[in-house]
């Protein structure tokens, strides 16, 4: 019997198995080098971007701070909306800051702490006392003792952060985050956090059973750190590279930093919504954006929407999606239960609340984007860009938010009100405007359009439209300094007028309702706009002169010397018609309009300031004269319907402006602390049917009554003397006169002889005959 083969074995050399190991070990350094030099590089990219500065802060735009005191026109009500726009709760007892208590009677405030261009202040107790005036004391709560003013934190009205990325946040520290919230964001999205090394081995190896099931990223389980490295260093790209990254990024950022500092930074980076092209970074410009007040006044179930919003921004949107968001807050408010840090009652409590967002749909609470738009071009060539943007600095503004949200209303409110009485489709009419003080140049407020929220074209800085009569005042001014030949009674004829111009054509202008009225004086032919009497007064004056005039008041452009011109040829923004309005309403001194008032850094060092820069433009007295024809033009002339609305006790000054084809209607002027100018028109330039008068006046008149501003106080300047005048003959008059009026003259020129139907002038026979041929 043969004996049974052999089975053959396979013998490797022991020389292979040894350039084996050799290739595996040498492959094996070379990994672990290169691991090495990954992660090397790993931890200097996180020392040396997350040592440094970790964000670009954007510049943080302020209003101008509400001032309380004594004599302050603001009652009960007008004060309970000053204090909810600024995030204010009424909780029937000053709870802490941001709370107040009010009635018919007076009020107690919780005053927040701020801190100010001129040093920090800190949080107070105050009380104001009310009677039919408005406020009549304002006291310290806790001693009792008087207060000359107090001045309330002010609205954060805007920020300017970098158009591209588009990030804004308020920084906040953890100690000033409320334990509620700190606690509660680690129990929904990181439990383990002060325990872990950066990940969670657990939710890691779920993960990437999840994910190896379904052949690509669908899932993660990311702790607070992941998350802060994803934000931060990296992009949302759901890839097996970038989760490798993140995870080894964590281990290495937790080695060098504090759970506190990481904690920090995450409340700080986190995304938490978006208002328009502005995206919300952090849990302080959050709590602004939808609750509008700070972090430390968040309640219960206020912290919860914040918490779950992180889950996804955009998916639990509570202006959107309102119904989700609760839900989703509601869950929370159940895990701040089980984790024992509400009862059982405060959670129902705060279930049963609604979600309390400020604002609208569409964004956050009170933002102005033209007035904003002002602030950054005043700022231009004084900081550059990235100094708005990633420096932090806090502009402190002019912006009065009464003023701006009365603009804003009757600008809204009159051009569907105009449109609806005028049969035009809803959305027809475009308008702008521009409030500012007199005498200071203070910007007040700015609206750029209809759209209040839009922040795109600017009407109120870059629409350059003709501005018809509100010209005139410019031409009658021209004339009045001349005291030797004009005064506010001297006769102009409405007569017609053909002017043969340089193109050869002939230029015929017409009176807006196409008579002719006879010999007008020249004070009753601004009040009725008449076109004819003031081209006759230009040409008399001359071209030159009147565009002098113009730019002494404030335009800056370079007006073709042509006749049209005295009838608002003229092409102006609104922001710069109210600078030519101011300056005759500060009696012909000039101060440069300004929406910033202070500049500090973001730990309040003052940069830069912003005085009031006035110089004299204009002569005062002929200022004073044209100042009261413009009173003439609301009590005889084209401004008198502003008196239905305006009480008539209320002194005005004011002038309308049409342009040809009723293209553009303006209406511009001013009280005794406030200018006002308002335009009204189409985006097209096609016609709309509206004089100055039936439109834009329709929406000054209003604003006016709502600005609740002071009369114009008409006293004469030294060089100015009133007398007594006929408006028959213009001569002086007395108790003989059934038809008289006091007129302003510049000392020296008024007339000396007596009317005829004067008593006294029995002692002078003929003598007023012999004045008027003169």
């Amino acid at each position: 019997m043969a004996p049974p083969a052999r089975k053959s074995r396979l013998v490797i050399p022991r020389s292979f198995v040894y350039g084996a190991a050799a290739v595996v070990l040498v492959l094996g350094s070379i990994g672990l080098i290169v691991f090495s030099f990954y992660l090397v590089s790993l931890d200097k990219d996180i020392r040396t971007r997350f040592a440094g500065v970790r964000w670009a802060l954007p510049a943080q735009v302020f209003a101008a701070p509400l001032e309380l005191y004594a004599g302050l026109n603001l009652d009960a009500g007008d004060l309970k909306h000053e204090l909810e726009r600024l995030g204010y709760r009424d909780s029937g007892s000053l709870e802490g800051p941001g709370t107040f208590s009010l009635n018919r009677q007076g009020a107690d405030i919780y005053v927040r702490a701020f801190h100010f261009w001129d040093g920090p202040r800190a949080e107070n107790r105050i009380s104001l006392k009310f009677d039919g005036a408005g406020v009549a004391s304002v006291s310290d709560a806790d001693s009792g003792e008087s207060r000359d003013i107090v001045r309330m934190d002010p609205m954060l009205i805007g920020s300017i952060y970098p158009q591209q990325q588009g990030e804004d946040r308020v920084l906040v520290k953890l100690e000033e985050v409320p334990e509620l919230l700190r606690d509660g964001l680690l129990a929904v999205e990181d439990r383990d956090f002060y325990d872990h090394f950066g990940i969670s081995i657990r939710g890691v190896l779920r993960a990437m059973f999840v994910n190896l099931r379904a052949g690509h990223a669908v899932q993660g389980a990311s702790t607070v750190t992941q998350q802060l490295v994803r934000n931060f260093f990296l992009t949302l790209d759901r890839t097996w590279t970038r989760k490798f990254n993140e995870m080894f990024m964590s281990i290495l950022l937790e080695r060098h930093y504090s759970k506190d500092d990481i904690l920090e930074a995450y409340i700080n980076e986190i995304y938490l919504g978006q208002d328009g092209n502005r995206a919300i970074h952090g849990f302080g410009l959050a709590s602004w954006f939808y609750f509008n007040k700070p972090l430390g006044e968040l309640r219960d179930h206020e912290v919860a929407l914040l918490v779950g919003v992180v889950k996804g921004a955009s998916y639990y949107n509570p202006r959107r999606n309102p119904v989700r968001a609760k839900d989703r807050r509601d869950l929370v408010l159940r895990v701040f239960k089980e984790r024992g840090l509400i009862d059982e009652a405060e959670m129902r409590a705060a279930i049963e609340r609604p979600l309390s967002v400020a604002g609208t749909k569409q964004g956050g609470v009170e933002r102005y984007p033209a007035f904003v738009d002002l602030v950054k071009r005043q700022l231009r060539g004084q900081y550059k860009d990235s100094d708005l943007t990633d420096e932090g600095l806090r502009i402190f503004t002019t912006l009065d938010p009464r003023s701006q949200e009365a603009l804003e209303r009757n600008i809204a409110q009159g051009l569907a009100e105009i449109e609806k009485s005028r049969k035009l489709p809803a959305g027809t009419l475009e308008s702008a405007g521009v409030v500012t003080s007199v005498g200071g140049g203070d910007v007040l407020g700015i609206v750029g359009g209809r759209d209040v929220r839009y922040s795109g074209f600017n009407r109120a800085l870059d629409s350059r439209r003709s501005i018809g009569s509100l010209a005139k005042p410019f031409v009658y001014l021209t004339a009045l300094e001349q005291g030797d030949r004009y005064n506010l009674h001297s006769m102009i004829d409405d007569e017609p007028i053909e002017l043969r111009l340089p193109t050869k054509q002939i230029w015929s202008p017409m009176n807006y309702d196409r008579k002719l009225h006879g010999p007008q004086p020249l004070y009753m032919a601004l009040a009725q706009s008449y076109n004819l009497p003031t081209v006759r007064l230009g040409l008399e004056v001359g071209e030159k002169a009147v565009a002098n005039t113009l730019k002494q008041a404030g335009y800056t452009g370079n007006p073709a010397l042509v006749p049209s011109m005295f009838l608002g040829a003229v092409d102006v923004a609104p922001v710069e018609v109210a600078q030519m309005y101011g300056t005759i309403a500060a009696g012909g001194f000039q101060s440069p309009l300004s929406a910033i008032r202070e500049v500090t850094t973001k730990e309040g060092e003052p940069l830069n300031r912003y005085p009031i820069r006035v110089k004299q433009t204009l002569p005062e007295g002929p200022v004073y004269l044209v100042t009261w024809a413009m009173t003439q033009v609301m009590r005889l002339g084209t401004g008198r319907s502003a008196y239905g609305i305006v009480p008539d006790t209320m002194t005005l000054a004011g002038k309308s402006g049409t342009t040809d084809d009723l293209r553009d209607s303006w209406f511009s002027g001013f009280t005794g602390d406030r200018v006002a100018v308002v335009w009204v028109g189409r985006d097209d330039y096609k016609p709309m049917g509206l004089t100055g008068s039936s439109g834009a006046l329709y929406i000054w008149s209003r604003l006016i009554r709502d600005l609740k501003a002071k009369p114009l106080d008409l006293i004469p300047p030294p060089d100015v003397e009133e007398q007594l005048a006929d408006t028959v003959t213009g001569l002086k008059a007395d108790e003989g006169c059934d038809s008289r009026l006091l007129i302003p003259y510049l000392r020296g020129y008024a007339p000396q002889s007596w009317a005829p139907c004067a008593r006294a002038a029995e002692s002078q026979p003929m003598q007023w005959l012999r004045e008027i041929f003169e």
